[in-house]
């Protein structure tokens, strides 16, 4: 979204010729295609990553870390893939066509990824793989196209042109957080809205993209005939690794009598210009600085995955509709088109008139601190938010809640603990029970009015079970049951009946159908839609009954026992045994304007900074290190979801403080660097170009664009 600036800060050679212009402009028509292109290309990929988290969590029914890991690990190879995609563009294909073949794959890939989501396509085996095979072959897409159409765009531009190039890339960022806050709106209502296959449609989610992506491959395609496309040019990116290789070679095999040099670089002046090495210095500075930066992504991109799971457990609604959890993805876009003009135009400038000389690494620094917080707001979200849910039991222990349906009120005597029970005690809680082994036989004495029982049953560990109390006569009877406390992801609601009448009865809520044999028989435990159902169908011997059972919420387990049926009125009991999610997902939107603000400062500003500070022949090879710094960052992600076994607000926690000690290196390395201005720049440039012209009266030396200007001497 906000971290994909596009422009790479080159300014190419091309050949005048006619071309077309939009009206009464000079910008060249061939543009209006690529911009639809990438507003095609960016719906489509942050559609499909919009939904990806629920997709793995409800249609591949994996974990929470195994989905969390699998996203970032996708994530990461998005970023990859850009040094790929940049070597095949610029010393093979060119830029024209390396979009157009990535785009294939990348269209390929969307396809295989939709027909994954079909349920009736294969087995559970078959959707995994289908789904697997679909994203790398995205990420290749993607992360192949990534470097070539923002400069395929400046491309298009005469040198006199540069002020239009400028607005170019501006219209061009526009598009990409505009293809993102339509496609992260859009594609969660066609996931849940849209009922396919018995369940919520991800084959449509996945579909749509993969439709946008084939109308941008088609649109770029239908421009061919205006652009201007430069041919393969060598890729700097691996000449300044053969630079850099060289030097290492070359002190490597020099005698240890040699004579020492300034730099190590320096190691390469028998082979390459001091004009690029210089260059090559500049570039190492900015990429040393980049070490500490994937930290910041690492928190960045969990928008798409934590955040989002973070949501399920929330109250979504705002009175007129509610909002899905993947949807709260278009707060990020959104702000970042608001926060952009105001950083801008009102705080940057205000910060100025205070005479705080505020530099591009102080912003950047601030923009971690702005991220930790942001991670700090969602710790604290966190804890209120598991304050409805009932942790889980681990190995060798069992969680039990006892209902007492008698009509009086019974004692239970279970391992040494003695508790008396009103009848119909609600809210019912869960105690914990320590086992001796992996199951364990347990015995409950019950005294009811002066009646001495007792039932025994055998518990398993990581289990949880409600204990029904209900009187026959003089005597209290038991049922044990399993429960369900897993609160739904898709914030739906799980229900289940009691039928304490003595008749057969089957009760309808929504779609959904519980059947009872009466005699305090148990139904199964079901999710049904959250909301409002005043007119639940009962039926009892061929005759139906109306029960308003209210408001079932967001993430809540009812128990809902029915006591009696008389003439036309059903009475029952309903006890919420795993509360409903009380914290409103509206409290998510200070972190995302922290984590947006914090962007603004941190990602658009290191990029500035990076152009600023480079040679303009090297913005390709900062262009590949900032995009690496993503990737790595996901790798962090990746790490920390399957290795660091945290509870996820404890993880938030350790992400927000180690951004702030990352931080404080960062400001640290940042206080020894010394800015180069661009006016120095200039004046290199000129310098740069008359030691060119000494070049040629040299037979040793080669220039880091890989140009022979004399005979060269193999080493």
């Amino acid at each position: 979204m906000g971290k994909e600036n596009p422009e790479d800060g080159t300014i190419k050679k091309n050949a005048k010729k006619s071309v077309p212009k939009l009206c009464g402009t000079n910008y060249p028509l061939s543009i209006a295609f690529i911009v639809v292109n990438e507003f095609c290309e960016r719906f489509s990929y942050y559609g499909m990553k919009a939904v990806l988290t629920l997709y793995f969590l409800n249609y591949l029914h994996w974990s929470d870390n195994l989905s969390t890991a699998v996203y970032h690990a996708f994530s990461s190879l998005c970023y990859f893939t850009p040094v790929i995609g940049a070597l095949i563009a610029d010393s093979w294909l060119g830029k024209f066509r390396t979009i157009i073949y990535l785009s294939i794959v990348y269209v390929i890939g969307h396809v295989v990824k939709s027909i994954g989501a079909i349920p009736d396509v294969g087995d559970q085996t078959m959707h995994v793989a289908l789904s697997l095979v679909g994203l790398v072959l995205i990420a290749f897409g993607t992360g192949g196209i990534k470097p070539c159409v923002a400069a395929f765009g400046g491309d298009q531009f005469e040198e006199e042109h540069l002020e239009e190039r400028r607005k170019f890339f501006s219209i061009f960022y526009m598009s990409i957080n505009g293809g993102s806050v339509l496609s992260t709106l859009i594609t969660p209502i066609l996931r849940g809205d849209v009922q396919c296959f018995g369940g919520d449609c991800y084959a449509l989610a996945f579909g749509v993209p993969a439709a946008l992506m084939i109308i941008a491959l088609v649109v770029f395609i239908a421009g061919s005939g205006m652009y201007k496309k430069d041919p393969p040019q060598g890729n700097i990116l691996l000449q300044v690794c053969k630079c850099i290789g060289f030097a290492i070679k070359n002190r490597w095999r020099s005698s240890k009598k040699a004579a020492k040099r300034e730099h190590w670089l320096d190691w390469a002046e028998e082979k390459y210009s001091k004009r690029s090495i210089h260059e090559i210095k500049m570039v190492l500075r900015v990429l040393f600085l980049y070490i500490p930066l994937p930290m910041f992504w690492a928190l960045f991109d969990q928008q798409g995955s934590r955040w989002t799971l973070q949501a399920t457990r929330m109250n979504m609604d705002f009175g007129g509709f509610i909002l899905k959890p993947d949807q709260m993805q278009m707060l990020n876009a959104l702000l970042i088109l608001v926060f952009i003009p105001i950083f801008d135009m009102g705080i940057y400038p205000l910060i100025g008139l205070c005479k705080i000389n505020f530099t591009p690494l102080k912003k950047m620094a601030t923009g971690m601190i702005f991220a930790a917080l942001a991670f700090g707001a969602a710790t604290v979200v966190e804890v209120n938010v598991n304050k409805s849910v009932v942790a889980p039991p681990m190995a060798q222990q069992s969680l039990l809640q006892i209902l007492n349906l008698a009509d009086d009120q019974v004692r239970v005597s279970l391992q040494g603990t003695t508790m008396t029970l009103l009848s119909f005690e609600d809210p019912p809680e869960y105690q914990r029970w320590d086992l001796d082994a992996n199951n364990q036989t347990m015995k409950f004495d019950l005294s009811y009015k002066n009646e001495q029982t007792n039932c025994t049953y055998v518990f398993n560990g990581e289990t949880a079970y409600s204990l029904v109390l209900h009187n026959e006569g003089p005597r209290i009877e038991c049922k044990l049951t399993e429960d369900n406390i897993q609160k739904s992801d898709k914030g739906h609601a799980t229900i289940r009946f009691i039928n304490a009448h003595t008749e057969d009865m089957t009760i309808t809520v929504g779609s959904e159908h519980f059947n009872t044999t009466g005699n305090f028989s148990i139904s199964q435990i079901k999710t049904v839609e959250r909301g409002l159902y005043s007119d639940v169908k009962c039926t009892i011997a061929q005759t139906d009954y109306s029960i308003d059972v209210g408001l079932l919420d967001f993430g809540a387990t009812y128990t809902i026992v029915i006591t009696e049926v008389s003439g036309n009125k059903v009475t029952f009991k309903k006890i919420e045994d795993v509360q409903a999610n009380n914290v409103h997902i509206a409290f998510q939107i200070p972190q995302y304007v922290l984590l947006t603000a914090g962007e603004v400062m941190f990602s658009i500003t290191g990029l500035e900074f990076s152009y600023s500070q480079s040679p303009a022949n090297m913005k390709s090879v900062l262009q590949a290190g900032w995009l690496l710094t993503v990737a790595f960052g996901n790798v962090i992600v990746l790490i920390v979801a399957e290795g660091a076994g945290l509870e996820q607000w404890s993880e938030f926690l350790l992400f927000a403080v180690l951004l702030v000690a990352v931080s404080i290196i960062f400001s640290i390395m940042a206080h020894f660097y010394k800015y180069v201005d661009p006016e120095q720049l200039d004046l290199l440039g000129k310098e740069e170009r008359e030691e060119d012209n000494d070049l040629k009266t040299n037979e040793n030396l080669v220039p880091l664009d890989g140009n022979v200007v004399a005979k060269t001497t193999k080493m």
